[in-house]
């Protein structure tokens, strides 16, 4: 069945338009050049390039016959003898079952067909969503990183665009055996520093000399210091333990005091004699002055060595160093602090040369801040060497950007990649079971072929055909059979080939007669399908009124009835014929059919919904495109005849004939009028070609003549709103 029929920038149809639909019988009313040609054109050849914009959607793969003037043209027109219509025979009893029985098989077997696909269509969305997903999740990587500071941006060069795109390139990645080390803050820096602006070659840290550690292993330092123990004071220095504070006091004492006492320069009494100062220096003799000298030395070689350090600005302040700023400031500091130490002892040692002292040995420490320097270093020569690689090592970062993506996303692929493989497997398994039932449906189609041999012919279409134009009245010409599969049309008492000799409406009737067998015969041995879709456009064009009931009928019998046509399309310009198709049950009419109108405002054709009660309301509104002058001639010639048949056919059920003999009628003026609207051709469109013999007033009057004298003036004027 048709649910949809999608019209668009074709003919008419400027705009998009559509006709929805869950019903058997569609009924579709338009005035001539509103589009129902177009849209049977459509059904009968959809793939036409014409139609590029157009489209259909039909639950089932049913074929569509489609009756209009391209099928009559195809099957008249074009061609000499008709195409061979076969109908099974009713005599072959068993051929007949046998028919019966695979037709019933096929119908299911196409149904379980279309519920295998329609399961396999499910599997597809719900794998279609579950992959839509995945997409969106990787898509926050080009969210991420394609925005702010835009330093990675460079690997998603190529994979913006498209999401699709991105994610097929995540998932084509192998997933790293263990976590990447480097996170992206780390890989950002390294980026930034070899992509910048300043991207420059770093100069490498001169490492922390210091020239005095061998003053901090000096033996002096460990040795106690005395002077000549031979001096009679030796014992007395030695005892008080202040050597070093009498040997600075001799820097007061005078050069010369002869034989008098002079004053003390530590108690402040002159008890000071020669031979007490000659016994004082007597004890701090050469040697003890040699190493108080060498002592000093070493205590100004250390104070030399340690102004001589760098500053730790020299080392923090490098780029490079950033990072350890904190472990060197706090590894010089220590330094520092131990050499501090030292000069303390040191000095105390000079002030008292007797004592023993020990140094840090700050040698481990200066090792330990160079490894430090060292390792910076090594940063520098590393990133100096990417430098003059740059290009090469931008990509390998790119790679490992990538890398690290894969692990971060690693839950979302392999989520993704079970529900691939799990849909299919899913998948091959319908597969396989669609494979079976096609199978199984060919071997079907093959019986019923086979079967159809036997019992296919042209004859009782034939029989048909004639019975159908006696049904109806004709009887000067017939079908005749011209060959095994073909017939053609003859008149009576004659054999040549009549078709060509036949009125508008004679072969519109034996066109939709055949198109009637068509439809419920086969078209041909290997034609298997059960159901079948009709659209039947205007099929009473060309007829006069006396044969519209019959199609009516005949459509109503052949195909609204019964369940061999699973849906039926009639498009008509006739308000009477398409009135005639309505069902007057409600309730019948809600069930099965729906109706439609084709109306072609300025903006183009438009297909819309049309209540039953509505019929009436297009009667008004002819009367008011007729009572408006404005109108295009052949417009208002148009629904001039429409007012004529739904007034008088349709809701009198009057003939005319006599009334276009009327006297009045008769004059020169009125025969423009008379042959327009008492003409059996409805397409006005058509007819009306020279316009200058449209006269608003003489047809206005005819229309107006032609009211009073089938004796309705009253209706005339109430509708001329005179």
């Amino acid at each position: 069945m048709i649910t949809q029929i999608y019209m668009d920038a074709v003919a008419s149809f400027k705009q998009a338009t559509s006709l929805e639909t869950d019903k058997k019988i569609n009924l579709v009313y338009g005035l001539n050049g509103t589009g129902k040609s177009t849209i049977s054109n459509f059904l009968y050849e959809p793939t036409e390039s014409a139609f590029l914009h157009c489209k259909k959607t039909q639950d089932q793969s049913i074929p569509i016959l489609v009756y209009n003037q391209k099928f009559i043209r195809d099957n008249f027109f074009v061609a000499d003898n008709l195409k061979g219509i076969f109908s099974l025979s009713k005599e072959n009893k068993a051929a007949e079952q046998k028919i019966a029985e695979a037709t019933k098989k096929q119908a299911e077997l196409e149904q379980s067909l279309q519920s295998k696909r329609a399961v396999k269509e499910q599997a597809t969305q719900e794998f279609t969503t579950q992959k839509q997903r995945a997409t969106e999740e990787v898509w926050s990587i080009k969210k991420t990183y394609a925005g702010g500071d835009r330093v990675l941006e460079y690997c998603l060069e190529g994979l913006k665009g498209q999401k699709e795109k991105l994610f097929a390139h995540l998932q084509g990645i192998s997933k790293p055996a263990n976590e990447p080390e480097r996170g992206v803050q780390t890989l950002r820096k390294e980026v930034e520093t070899l992509k910048g602006d300043d991207a420059q070659p770093q100069q490498r840290l001169g490492m922390l000399l210091f020239q005095a550690h061998a003053v901090e292993t000096n033996q002096l330092l460990g040795t106690s210091i005395l002077g000549n123990t031979d001096s009679e004071v030796a014992a007395l220095i030695e005892g008080l333990g202040n050597a070093d504070w009498v040997n600075q006091g001799l820097a007061y004492l005078p050069d010369g005091i002869g034989d008098s006492e002079v004053q003390c320069p530590f108690c402040q009494e002159s008890t000071i004699t020669t031979k007490f100062i000659e016994n004082v220096k007597s004890y701090f003799d050469t040697s003890y002055q040699n190493q108080i000298d060498e002592l000093v030395g070493l205590l100004k070689k250390y104070h030399t060595a340690i102004e001589a350090l760098p500053e730790i600005g020299q080392f923090t302040g490098h780029p490079f160093a950033l990072e350890r700023k904190s472990v060197f400031s706090t590894k010089y500091r220590l330094l520092v602090a131990a050499m501090r130490k030292n000069i303390g002892e040191l000095e105390k040692k000079v002030k008292n040369p007797k004592t023993v002292i020990s140094l840090s040995d700050t040698k481990v420490m200066v090792a330990e801040f160079n490894e430090e320097v060292a390792s910076i270093n090594q940063a520098i020569d590393e990133y100096n060497s990417k430098l003059q690689n740059r290009e090469a090592e931008i990509a390998k970062l790119k790679e490992e950007f990538w890398f690290l993506m894969r692990w971060q996303y690693d839950q979302t692929i392999s989520r993704f990649e079970q529900d691939r493989q799990a849909t299919n497997q899913k998948l091959k398994g319908i597969d396989t079971e669609i494979g079976n039932t096609n199978a199984d449906l060919t071997k079907v189609k093959k019986e019923i072929t086979e079967a159809q041999k036997q019992t296919v012919n042209v004859d009782a279409a034939v029989d048909s055909i004639n019975a159908g134009l006696l049904d109806i009245g004709i009887d000067n010409f017939s079908v005749q059979k011209h060959s095994e599969r073909l017939y053609r049309v003859v008149r009576a008492d004659e054999s040549e080939d009549a078709f060509h000799s036949l009125s508008e409406g004679e072969k519109m009737m034996i066109s939709f007669l055949y198109f009637c067998e068509l439809c419920k015969g086969k078209s041909s041995t290997e034609d298997t399908h059960a159901k079948r879709i009709v659209v039947i456009d205007d099929p009473i064009s060309s007829l006069s009124h006396v044969f519209i009931f019959n199609v009516g009928q005949l459509i109503r019998s052949v195909f609204f009835r019964g369940d061999r046509f699973c849906q039926v399309i009639v498009l008509t310009h006739s308000l009477y014929f398409f009135y005639e198709l309505t069902d007057p049950n409600h309730d019948r009419r809600e069930k099965t059919q729906k109706l439609f109108r084709l109306s072609k405002p300025s903006s183009g054709s438009v297909i819309q919904e049309m209540k039953y009660e509505e019929i009436q309301n297009d009667y008004q509104a002819y009367w008011s495109l007729v009572n408006d002058q404005s109108q295009p001639p052949a417009l208002i010639a148009n629904c001039m005849r429409n007012i004529v048949e739904y007034f008088f056919n349709f809701v009198r059920k009057k003939d005319l004939n006599n009334v276009f003999q009327m006297p009045e009628l008769q004059d020169n003026k009125f025969q423009a009028f008379c042959r327009y609207i008492n003409r059996e051709s409805h397409s006005l469109g058509q007819n009306i070609i020279d316009m200058k013999e449209f006269d608003y007033a003489i047809f206005k009057e005819g229309l107006r003549l032609v009211f009073e004298k089938a004796g309705y003036p009253e209706h005339f004027k109430a509708m001329s709103k005179c």
